[in-house]
């Protein structure tokens, strides 16, 4: 249980620094991603309006049906692939990638090459 409670607090603590220096604009807005244990999800948020311009995730309707296992490397590409292709579709081409306080490696680093081999400038 104690070990439980230091990463949560470790993951709170890592995603604090990265928000702090990290805030969508109009012009360069935020890619964030959230993982979970089951599924993974990104968003282009503008922050300065307080409104999300782009979004994808593994329970998307458009790739609900590709995916049998939401909790992998493939599952994170096919995400990241969907989330620039609909940045893109909005006029969006230069991103802020805020990884959320997780690691860059795995599941996340895998969204985020995902999202530039697509086209996303980050």
């Amino acid at each position: 249980m104690q070990i439980i409670k230091k990463k949560k607090q470790a993951l709170l603590r890592r995603k604090k620094h990265v928000k702090k220096s990290i805030s969508g604009s109009s012009d360069r807005p935020r890619l964030t991603v959230f993982r979970s244990g089951k599924h993974i999800y990104a968003q282009v948020i503008d922050d300065m309006a307080g409104v999300t311009l782009a979004s994808a995730s593994t329970l998307s309707k458009s790739l609900k049906d590709d995916i049998k296992n939401g909790s992998n490397k493939v599952a994170a590409e096919k995400v990241g692939a969907a989330v620039a292709k609909e940045a893109l579709n909005v006029g969006i081409k230069c991103v802020k990638f805020d990884r959320n306080g997780y690691l860059f490696h795995g599941r996340v680093k895998a969204l985020a090459d995902s999202a530039r081999k697509e086209g996303l400038v980050f």
